[in-house]
């Protein structure tokens, strides 16, 4: 079985903090409990966490509307998305129609703008919408367009997905509507986890991006308006760190690819309710992620409030 559990290939995709964000619910009474994304992109940790029953209920929100189309015709069109998915033309001239919907999505209906967003993931480098072909237009590169769509895993990525339907909640909104408006409705015992777009580089990754004022106002967001515990995923940038400079972080290396495959440090920061593991649990998730902890080490974290 693949280790993969998310249709989606994402820039700096997260799923491998599953481990770490399972050990934190754990530690803070979330097991069995509700989360939420208001960056949902790929899903990936939402996803394991779901499919592995460790929460009742995600709420995911993305204010990409091709993102938001794709996740919708999972769990409300699955049997149809399957069918494109099985039946896809991987042709040039596909890719460009694909393209063109997603570019220009007003006049298509919800289930055409999600495939041809998830053909253009499984078919451009690194997974990014705006990014090239795999093997070029002329198809002449060592791999080609297709090999990153391997038809019967996806599609039973999509029906295990979608057997859980009932036990998603799924929203277009902006991120701010949706912890400020949205999040304070859910139950108690929620964990937010916020991955923003990248402060550095998002153009290139993203078709909806942050400018630096934009990333200001969404950190005062999560730490004054944000009721319940969070965490925050983010490239390792001094601004970032300037704007959570009050709360715990530490640092990790993370392998992405996007074009070629890259290191990078990235961090995460915690709200100061959050309980963290003991020293023991955080070795392995520590190696897990194959990161050190950075600034303050993790284990002297793991008894603070």
């Amino acid at each position: 079985m693949s280790r993969y559990r998310t249709p989606l290939r994402y820039p700096g995709g997260k799923q491998r903090l599953a481990p770490f964000i399972i050990e934190l619910l754990t530690k803070n009474g979330g097991i069995g409990g509700h989360y939420a994304e208001p960056y949902a992109g790929g899903c990936g940790i939402a996803i394991e966490l779901l499919l592995d029953n460790h929460v009742e209920h995600i709420h995911l929100n993305d204010s990409s509307v091709p993102i938001y189309a794709f996740w919708k015709s999972v769990i409300s069109k699955p049997e149809e998305l399957c069918r494109l998915i099985s039946n896809a033309s991987l042709t040039v001239e596909e890719w460009k129609k694909r393209r063109a919907i997603v570019q220009q999505p007003e006049g298509h209906d919800e289930l055409q703008i999600g495939f041809s967003t998830f053909f253009l993931n499984r078919c451009n480098r690194s997974g990014v919408l705006s990014g090239g072909l795999i093997g070029g237009l002329q198809q002449t590169g060592t791999w080609k367009m297709d090999a990153r769509f391997p038809r019967n895993e996806l599609v039973r990525r999509v029906e295990a997905i979608a057997c859980k339907k009932d036990s998603i909640t799924l929203k277009n909104w902006d991120a701010e509507k949706f912890i400020i408006e949205y999040i304070p409705t859910l139950p108690a015992n929620t964990f937010v986890y916020c991955d923003p777009p990248y402060f550095e580089k998002s153009s290139r990754l993203y078709l909806d991006r942050y400018e630096k004022e934009d990333h200001k106002r969404i950190a005062k967001i999560i730490q004054k308006k944000l009721p319940r515990k969070w965490a925050v995923s983010y490239d390792n940038a001094d601004q970032v760190l300037g704007y959570y400079s009050e709360r715990r972080w530490f640092s990790y290396d993370l392998q992405y690819n996007a074009a070629r495959y890259c290191k990078g440090k990235e961090v995460f920061i915690l709200s100061d309710d959050v309980l963290l593991p003991q020293k023991s649990a955080i070795a392995s998730i520590d190696e897990a992620i194959r990161g050190r902890g950075q600034g303050r080490p993790l284990h002297s974290m793991a008894q603070a409030p």
